[in-house]
């Protein structure tokens, strides 16, 4: 007796409709307002940075007998002598340093002590941890306004006064109770599960923080480093009150167009070199900056 060979049927693949090039097209056409919508606000956006950076590569001459939008039907009025000038002959390229050190040093140090503060509001339990929570977010709403003069006064007795570390610091208390908040509610949704299985391993709280929250904790790190570093870049109040010859980007352009308000050729490019770079570091981590904003709002 000859066993009988069974075989399955081939299965019948049915095309899915909405795969269809007529139903593409037909998904096309229907979101085209919305996409002709979304490009005309992209390009309102933008066009305040094509306007400053067709005014930088303008002559002061030019600048004053044409409008920036002239460079697009006559390019040869383009120039690069307006940078030229600025990095050779202005104390530009000195006040990008003194920037650079103070986003830096004020992006680092809040991350550094924010990560390891709320982690410790996430997962230790100390005596006082949720009322010490609750003083954070009271600190939220303090405007920077209000300890300008406690702080200048505490500057002028420590000698931190117009230094780069004095500056630095001023903007590290003032980012660590957002700082805090924001790494808290993202750390506090990791499952615990994992915290447990390495704490039965015998890895040590340091170790814990080092390799398992900071790698999965790195969308809300890097979040809070893009605004963080977009404040320190900017500010201007702080630098204005807590320093007088350490001079920031932003200070050094207020001076120039205080004193020399038709001196477009060291504003102009100034101005967009200082605006780029933030720009820039914006691109580099915005991958994470949706998953940074979610921190902590789905469990």
């Amino acid at each position: 007796m000859t066993a009988i060979e069974v075989t399955e049927p081939a299965p019948i693949v049915v095309a899915d409709p909405h795969d269809t090039v007529a139903a593409r097209i037909g998904r096309g056409v229907a979101k085209l307002p919305l996409h002709l919508f979304l490009l005309f606000i992209g390009v309102l956006w933008l066009m305040p940075t094509i306007g400053l950076f067709f005014t930088s590569l303008l002559s002061p001459s030019d600048f004053a007998s044409n409008g920036w939008w002239k460079i697009i039907s006559k390019p040869s009025l383009a120039t690069w002598a307006n940078y030229s000038n600025v990095w050779n002959n202005t104390d530009i390229p000195t006040s990008l340093r003194i920037t650079a050190e103070i986003a830096i040093g004020g992006t680092f140090l809040p991350i550094i002590i924010a990560a390891l503060a709320g982690y410790a509001f996430a997962w230790i339990d100390f005596p006082g941890r949720d009322w010490l929570f609750v003083v954070v977010i009271a600190l939220l709403v303090v405007p920077l306004q209000m300890a300008l003069i406690p702080v200048f006064t505490l500057y002028n007795k420590a000698h931190l006064y117009d230094t780069v570390f004095g500056l630095i610091l001023f903007h590290t208390a003032f980012g660590l109770p957002f700082a805090i908040f924001l790494l808290r509610n993202f750390f506090i949704g990791i499952p615990k599960d994992i915290l447990e299985s390495a704490r039965i391993d015998g890895a040590s709280e340091i170790r814990i923080f080092l390799k398992l929250i900071l790698p999965l904790g790195l969308p809300a790190i890097a979040s809070l480093a893009i605004f963080q570093f977009l404040w320190t870049w900017n500010d201007l109040l702080v630098a204005l009150v807590m320093a007088r010859n350490t001079v920031p980007i932003t200070v050094d352009i207020f001076s120039q167009l205080r004193q020399f308000g038709s001196n477009i050729d060291i504003i102009a490019p100034a101005s967009f070199i200082s605006m780029i770079i933030p720009l820039g570091v914006f691109f580099a981590f915005q991958r994470y900056f949706a998953q940074g904003l979610l921190a902590g709002s789905v469990k």
